[in-house]
């Protein structure tokens, strides 16, 4: 067992907390909905960037290349000054929702490059420019640009021409569970010597100014470059820093002078280091050398090409030679990494593969953020301060009074998402399955929790609206990260987990039941489930055209649903019979979906059409009228999410279920009829349970494999490429969809959502799965044209394979030209070797030439990378044999 694996397990065990210190600290609480106090619910106005340096916050902290402990009490960062900028650089500079011409967006450089599941080594790469940061330029130029144009990001400045930059690269590495040590490699790329000011910072987290408890921790000045850290939780810590470095002390409180005008009893504020570096200002910094922040000032001089280091380590008190051993450490864990990664990658040959994967593993590990937010305690207000706005009682979030978050949980981007997102968080858990199991398995549990879930059964889907619906997709994440778990340990697996689970997902598939089939047909609404504008409509809102939707998504989410829920029920059975009724139940739930798919009632309308051969999205309209919206979009591909394939093994260990599934099979034909082949052995005597018969699948084949609609180089796009030139129109009528591959070109549903032609990661990876898993049945002789026009024929593995080559082909280099397509037309990212290998994992890619877009960081759901990459899926193998 190798050393990060030996780690894993004493955590796992409780022998020793190797998780309680890790990257949890977010790098961005201002302009959230837990920071928003104000009577309107406009958080991104309420706290602001430049508000940032001077706020002491409610419910969390921020900073650059953050580390802190799993409570979020103790927090350390880096702040950087390059001596011509007005802001110390301590928080990552970004534009809120209404700045960015689509929606908030970070407008830094910046890389996860290593993580171990422990955070026992972990590297980040900072970019920092000589000449001062362009905040301005950045507001001034993307306020004047529409949502037709790109984003203006920071490399378009031309900041970083003739290299006129410091690369800082950030490592952590523990010598123990509390024991860090914390080095800073400074390079000089320009072709002028420069002056950079380094400040490792390190502070508390408010707990005090709230009015529950006043008790105040200390950081105190102790002599030769160390300072005592003394909380009554973490106990008595010193941070070592080598050097001559002298330590700035102020407090972690608001500036209400800067901010209110107000006056204030304490005049050591938050951003006191920072008026005293930066403005020169007295009396800011506190002369007795204590104080609840502080920062250690490195002035460091730098020749051009030259590297500098800075060390310091917070650990035990009373080490005389905390230094001594430290490039030992250092060094032994990042050998440790290199094993721990070399063994998982063992059977990945290709160099670049493994490069991507490792920085995918390293993006996800990274995202592991601290996250606490009361509702009640938000609504009510804080005893120290007036209550807040009555108006907060009917606003946001008011109906999640039972919702208490205060957890380590995976989020979908540390900057443009810092909070968690139900189905992104699903998601996520397959990559950190391969990773840490254990920790994934928690995160699943989690958001079941009476403390998350609603009363009633529903799921949170993120900050901004926790009653906003996201696809069910969490039983299917369970039992995914159950079989790869059960894979590793080698036995029957966790099935503690998978009970767990299975009986909180009830709750939440009854909630589905009695709130989204409006009239109990089995036909389901959802609003916009995660995919923003999709839609013709803004599917979360009241339609202009009055009346409501049934989708053909919302639909066959809760059919897939309904399938694992019946997999999970199947998988427990086998060791108690209890659970083979409730497999039958779900059988039955999709079999009724399944007949509504295919007709709505009494009516003569289908989500089929007959004509198009596709699954549409039906308008009711007030009148009692029935109208499909034929727009072809990733919403009618999602049927073939729904798909499972049983084997004789485990049907011959469940046969109360099979009795019943066959006397419901012989007994209704009408319903046996809707699904594909149940009693008909397929390869190697599996049955197949799908929305889809043979013919229909092939038909949605047809349009998602054909290059001119769905099929991209890249993977497959969100809308059909047919309406470039030609968009739906509803109605004849100005709205209109038309085929948009980068960025969003509408406000509809607003922010930076764009599901009207890019490139989506996670829903590319279930239809991978989807494949794998109609091929586990079908086997050789069902072919399908590949690509659609070509005259050429392929397996439905074959197909697979070759949709999981076409997304990595996002992030690796192309073999003839060198290129990652991921970096688009930028010639810096493509050729300079201080940038080329670097990746980051952005939230969606353009359709047509796969360049990454939105949020720049979204290692979180586009992480699946690391999954695809492994020889299994790309070769088209199915779930079962791949778990």
């Amino acid at each position: 067992m190798n050393p990060e694996a030996q780690r894993l397990l004493e955590a796992d065990n409780k022998h020793k907390n190797w998780r309680r210190f890790g990257p949890y600290l977010s790098e961005r609480q201002w302009g959230t909905v837990r920071e928003d106090y104000s009577a309107n619910g406009d958080a991104w106005n309420y706290s602001t960037f430049d508000q940032a340096r001077s706020r002491a916050y409610r419910w969390g902290e921020e900073g650059l290349a953050g580390f802190c402990d799993d409570q979020q009490q103790l927090c350390a960062s880096l702040a950087l000054w390059n001596g011509q900028d007005t802001i110390l650089k301590e928080q990552l500079f970004g534009l809120s929702g209404p700045q960015g011409n689509h929606g908030e967006d970070v407008k830094e450089v910046y890389y996860f490059l290593d993580n171990t599941p422990t955070h026992s080594y972990q590297k980040l790469l900072y970019k920092y420019p000589h000449r001062a940061f362009p905040y301005e330029q950045l507001l001034a130029e993307n306020a004047r640009r529409t949502r037709k144009n790109p984003e203006f990001e920071l490399l378009d400045t031309g900041i970083f021409a003739e290299n006129r930059y410091f690369d800082v690269f950030v490592e952590y590495a523990k010598a123990d569970a509390e024991d860090l040590l914390i080095q800073y490699t400074l390079i000089n790329r320009g072709p002028d010597e420069a002056t950079l000011h380094v400040l490792p910072q390190l502070w508390f987290r408010n707990t005090w100014a709230w009015g529950y408890d006043n008790y105040r921790p200390a950081l105190t000045a102790r002599g030769e470059g160390a300072v005592q850290v003394s909380h009554r939780d973490l106990g008595e810590l010193t941070c070592y820093a080598e050097g001559a470095a002298e330590w700035l002390f102020c407090d972690n409180d608001t500036n209400c002078e800067r901010l209110y005008n107000a006056p204030s009893e304490n005049q050591f504020f938050k951003d006191g280091i920072s008026n005293h570096l930066l403005h020169q200002q007295a009396n800011v910094l506190n002369p007795a050398h204590t104080g609840t922040k502080a920062a250690a000032h490195y002035t460091l001089t730098l020749a051009s090409g030259a590297t500098q280091k800075v060390r310091l380590r917070l650990g035990p008190a009373g080490l005389k030679a905390p230094f001594q051993d430290f490039e030992q450490v250092l060094t032994q864990r990042q050998a440790e990494a290199d094993q721990f990664y070399a063994e998982m990658q063992q059977a990945i040959p290709d160099a670049d593969a493994r490069l991507v994967q490792r920085q995918a593993f390293a993006g996800m590990l990274w995202s592991k953020q601290f996250y606490h937010y009361s509702v009640p305690r938000w609504l009510a207000g804080d005893p120290a301060f007036a209550p807040p706005p009555a108006e907060r009682q009917q606003g946001r979030n008011a109906d999640w009074k039972s919702l208490d978050n205060s957890d380590i949980i995976s989020m979908p981007d540390t900057w443009e998402y810092p909070w968690y997102a139900a189905w992104d968080l699903a998601f996520h858990c397959i990559p950190l399955a391969q990773l840490d199991p254990e920790f994934a398995k928690n995160q699943l549990r989690l958001l079941c929790r009476d403390w998350y879930m609603h009363p009633n059964g529903q799921l949170p889907a993120y900050e901004w609206r926790f009653g906003d619906v996201n696809p069910p997709v969490h039983a299917w994440a369970a039992f995914r990260v159950f079989k790869m778990d059960q894979k590793r340990r080698g036995d029957a697996g966790d099935t503690e987990f998978l009970q767990t689970i299975f009986h909180r997902l009830l709750l939440n598939f009854t909630w589905w039941v009695n709130r989204k089939d409006r009239d109990g047909r089995n036909i389901f609404e959802g609003g916009f489930l995660g995919l923003d504008n999709i839609g013709v409509f803004d599917r979360s809102a009241p339609l202009p055209v009055g009346g409501y939707l049934e989708q053909a998504d919302g639909t066959a989410w809760v059919a897939m649903f309904a399938l694992n829920m019946m997999r999970i029920a199947l998988e427990l059975s086998q060791s108690n019979p209890v659970y083979q009724d409730l497999a039958s139940k779900f059988f039955e739930h999709f079999l009724y979906i399944a007949e509504a798919m295919t007709n709505l009632g009494n009516s003569a309308l289908n989500l089929w059409d007959d004509v198009d051969e596709f699954y549409y999205d039906a308008l009711n309209t007030p009148d009692g009228g029935h109208e499909l919206l034929k727009v072809r979009t990733m919403v009618g591909l999602i049927p073939l999410f729904a798909v499972e394939v049983l084997d004789e093994d485990l049907l011959a260990g469940a046969p109360l279920f099979l009795e019943r599934m066959n006397w419901l099979l012989d007994n209704r034909p009408g319903l046996a009829s809707l699904v594909s082949h149940w009693q008909e052995p397929g390869r190697g005597a599996r049955r197949l349970l799908s929305l889809l018969r043979g013919h229909r699948m092939k038909r949605l084949l047809f349009r998602m494999l054909d290059e001119q609609e769905f099929l991209s180089d890249y993977g497959v796009r969100s809308l059909s490429r047919v309406y470039k030139d030609h968009p739906y129109v509803f109605r004849n009528t100005e709205i209109t969809v038309n085929y948009q591959p980068a960025e969003s070109e509408t406000d509809l549903f607003g922010g930076n959502s764009n599901w009207r032609g890019p490139i989506w990661m996670p829903v590319n990876f279930l239809l991978v799965e989807s494949l794998q898993r109609f091929y586990h049945y079908y086997g050789e002789d069902f072919k399908v044209e590949y690509p659609t026009h070509s005259g050429q024929y392929a397996t439905i593995q074959q197909v697979a394979s070759a949709l999981t080559e076409r997304l990595t082909r996002l992030f690796l280099r192309d073999p003839q030209t060198g290129r990652r397509a991921c970096f688009g037309s930028s010639e810096q990212l493509q050729q300079d070797p201080n940038f080329k290998d670097y990746i980051v994992f952005n939230e969606y890619f353009n359709g047509d030439t796969g360049q990454g877009l939105g949020a720049s960081h979204q290692t979180g759901w586009t992480g699946l990378i690391a999954k695809l990459l492994q020889p299994k899926m790309m070769s088209g193998q199915s779930q079962d044999e791949d778990s």
